[in-house]
């Protein structure tokens, strides 16, 4: 019985070894590395390419996933002579095409792939393939279709997401007949979008405690006064206010065929009111109507130049313009001839002439030439999103964007809807534009230039739908801010 007993033991001892040493076999720690063994790290940890390597406006960052990387740089990038600067494991070497590669010095050609082959120390390879973005596709798809649609000669894009300067783009020919190549800084009229930028300047007023929305404009006691037209004046003129104007309830002088702001071509702003308030009474009581009034912000122009003492280009440079860093926005000549450095020419349709009216005088409703990226500038500053400084308190951002009981979708100098999208389209012969502040989607802001207009009915529509298509195809954007 004892020789039993203790050969039960020992079985039990070895079975006992077994165990432990199985055990030991499923721990979730690594045995160590022997050592003197070579390492098989072999990974890029980080890659971009960097305004000190290169001569590009902004750094790119590449998203790694896997084994792909994925980076983006602006529009009109030179793809060829770019310097990558990374970071790859300890002990290992980079290649590329089996050319060695340091980091921030080696150039290579990002018109296609690249692929970088990272080798460990013992020998083990991964190869990483670099996909460089500047043009995004899903994007210019839309825009070329439109163009091409609608025989859109020249078009400029800006957009932002969350504030930051993601895309601008400029596409086709700014000048059909000498085959000059659209750029991004080209200016272009802005029509309607002129009715925004007076309307910031407004309610910059507004913060500065120099004007109220419940003005009265003219009579004793208004802001223009007597200073134009003929007493005593029609009825209901002198019970118009800032805040009618700004919403288009004033009581008259709609668009259309009856504008003042497209007769007596010859006359300057000044005279066209007097005009205006002797021979075109209002129709309907100040306040109780909207119609859509180019007229209005006409007027609106001369309240900013009686306020500030100054001219109404001068104001707004004052205002808005110098504050968020533009200098090249100016009011549109009226031909040809008066084209500025680096405007857009213009083509009409249908027979329509893009330089039959008097653009200048429609400076506060319809006459500044901007870049797409210098009014997407503007929106940044004035959309109420945190990333950047607004120039409007929220009080008075509040009071531009907040409709009237005449028209629940249109605000002052802004369309708006429910989900607090502001937005505006401009139109003239040989012009269309849009500019939008929108957060249905995210925190975009987008402004689109055209340099004509076409007169089919569905126009309008294609072109504000253009920036959503784009939007829904599109699901990576650069991170980085042109600003």
């Amino acid at each position: 019985m004892k020789f039993k007993t203790s050969t039960l033991f020992v079985q039990w001892l070895i079975v006992c070894s077994v165990f432990s040493l199985l055990s030991c076999s499923k721990s979730s720690s690594p045995a160590p590395t022997p050592t003197g063994a070579l390492s098989s790290a072999n990974s890029i940890n980080s890659f971009s390419f960097t305004k000190a390597a290169n001569s590009i406006p902004v750094n790119g960052t590449g998203e790694i996933s896997g084994t792909n990387i994925t980076i983006f740089l602006p529009p009109g990038t030179d793809r060829t002579l770019l310097k990558a600067s990374f970071t790859a494991s300890d002990k290992a070497t980079v290649t590329v095409n089996a050319a060695s590669q340091t980091s921030g010095a080696s150039v290579n050609d990002f018109t296609n792939p690249v692929v970088y082959e990272v080798k460990a120390e013992d020998g083990t390879k991964k190869d990483y393939t670099i996909n460089l973005i500047t043009d995004i596709a899903s994007i210019d798809q839309v825009v070329n279709a439109f163009m091409n649609t609608y025989n859109v000669p020249a078009l400029s894009l800006a957009i932002t997401k969350n504030e930051n300067l993601v895309y601008v783009k400029a596409y086709g020919k700014a000048d059909v007949e000498n085959n000059q190549i659209a750029s991004s800084e080209n200016l272009y009229r802005l029509a309607s979008l002129s009715k925004q930028i007076t309307s910031i300047a407004i309610m910059k007023l507004l913060d500065l405690g120099k004007i109220h929305l419940e003005d009265k404009v003219f009579g004793s006691g208004g802001i223009l006064g007597t200073d134009y037209g003929t007493q005593p004046y029609g009825p209901n003129i002198t019970n118009i206010t800032v805040n009618e104007l700004l919403h288009h309830t004033a009581g008259g002088w709609p668009n259309d065929g009856t504008d003042p702001m497209f007769i007596n071509q010859s006359m300057t702003a000044g005279q066209l009111i007097s005009w205006t308030l002797d021979n075109r009474p209002l129709t309907n009581t100040p306040g109780t109507a909207y119609a859509y009034s180019n007229f209005g912000y006409c007027i609106l122009g001369r309240v900013i130049e009686k306020i500030t003492g100054t001219s109404y280009v001068d104001a707004v440079r004052s205002l808005i313009l110098q504050p968020v860093g533009i200098t090249d926005m100016d009011i549109s000549g009226n031909t040809l001839a008066d084209r500025a450095a680096n405007e857009v020419k213009y083509y009409g349709q249908g027979g329509e002439n893009p330089y039959i009216y008097n653009i200048a005088r429609m400076d506060a409703h319809g006459g500044w030439l901007a870049s797409a990226k210098d009014l997407a500038r503007i929106l940044v500053h004035v959309d109420g999103f945190p990333a950047k400084q607004d120039i409007l308190s929220p009080a008075a951002i509040a009071a531009m964007t907040t409709p009237s009981n005449a028209n629940v979708n249109y605000a002052c100098g802004w369309a708006v809807n429910n989900v607090n999208n502001w937005w505006h389209q401009g139109s003239l012969p040989g012009t269309a534009t849009e500019q939008a502040r929108t957060i249905s989607q995210g925190q975009y802001n987008f402004v689109i230039l055209t340099n004509t207009r076409s007169l089919d009915a569905s126009f309008t529509t294609d072109l504000d739908n253009l920036f959503w298509q784009a939007l829904s195809n599109t699901t990576r954007w650069p991170t980085y801010d042109l600003f």
